[in-house]
Parts: structure tokens; C-alpha cells; sequence
């Protein structure tokens, strides 16, 4: 890699519009990778802003950094992602993604009831669990009425 090609980690956060500990702390959990000069200093590839852009991307989609990780992992460290890479990635995303979105539709549309009524009764309300009664069931709630139907 030409050192002349390299970016010094304050231009990569600027760039990627990310601040310099988030820069430090992608690299602390592997998703990206420097270099570090004579003095020292940590330097970037260039590509590496693309490989941010993928993070910070798939943090919108609500993508955990481990699932980004993951994806990374699958490219070589020495060149930008692709659009072909892309397509594979956000693929595998795909399922994912749409489970977490009807998940999310059936405590939206489940809320509604809980909101209006608003009673939290230990007897007759879907969500309350007196007691963690429930715990050996698993986490979460799990008297929830659309929980049964997924």
C-alpha cells in the first residue's frame, strides 16, 4: 500500500462523517483496519471509507455491529466493497430485516389495545406478568397475544 494513499484518522472521521472515537472504536471490533507510520500514528486505505459507509449503513437498517461484522469479514481486507459485495450482503440481510419488521408491526398493532385501555390488571391484561411467573417460558413477554400467532 503507497503511504501517500493512506489518511490520517481525523480526515477518515470527517470523510465519513463519524467521529474519531467511533473511527477507533469500528477498528477496536475488527470491521476495519490501519496502519501505523513511523511516528506512530494510525493511517487509513482509502477504501476504508467505503467499508464505514457499509457500517454506518447497516446501523440504520438496525443491524447489530457483530451481523455487520460478520458480512465484513467475508471481503478482503485490501479493497473497497462492490456494488456486487453489497448486493450479497444486503441479501443475506434481507430475512433478518423483514422478521425484525413484522416483529415490530405486531407490537405496534398490540400496543394500541394496552395504550387504551391502559389497566395493567394481573388478571385479565395480555402483557403483565406478576411475579415473573413467566420466566421459565424465556425472555421477554410472553403472554403478549400476537407473540401466539407469529
Amino acid at each position: 500500500m503507497d503511504k501517500d494513499d493512506l489518511l490520517p484518522i481525523g480526515e477518515v472521521a470527517a470523510r465519513s462523517g463519524v467521529s474519531v472515537p467511533t473511527v477507533r472504536f469500528y477498528e477496536e471490533r475488527g470491521l476495519i483496519q490501519s496502519v501505523r507510520n513511523a511516528g506512530n500514528h494510525r493511517r487509513y486505505a482509502r477504501h476504508t471509507l467505503r467499508r464505514i459507509a457499509v457500517v454506518r449503513a447497516g446501523q440504520r437498517f438496525g443491524l447489530s455491529l457483530a451481523e455487520i461484522g460478520e458480512a465484513l469479514a467475508t471481503l478482503p481486507a485490501d479493497h473497497p466493497p462492490t456494488k456486487r459485495d453489497w448486493a450479497r450482503m444486503s441479501a443475506a440481510w434481507h430475512d433478518a430485516l423483514t422478521e425484525r419488521i413484522e416483529a415490530m408491526t405486531r407490537v405496534r398493532d398490540g400496543l394500541t389495545d394496552c395504550i387504551g385501555c391502559g389497566c395493567l390488571s394481573v388478571t385479565s391484561c395480555p402483557i403483565y406478568n406478576a411475579d415473573d411467573s413467566h420466566a421459565a417460558d424465556g425472555p421477554g413477554a410472553q403472554r403478549w397475544p400476537s407473540a401466539a400467532r407469529a
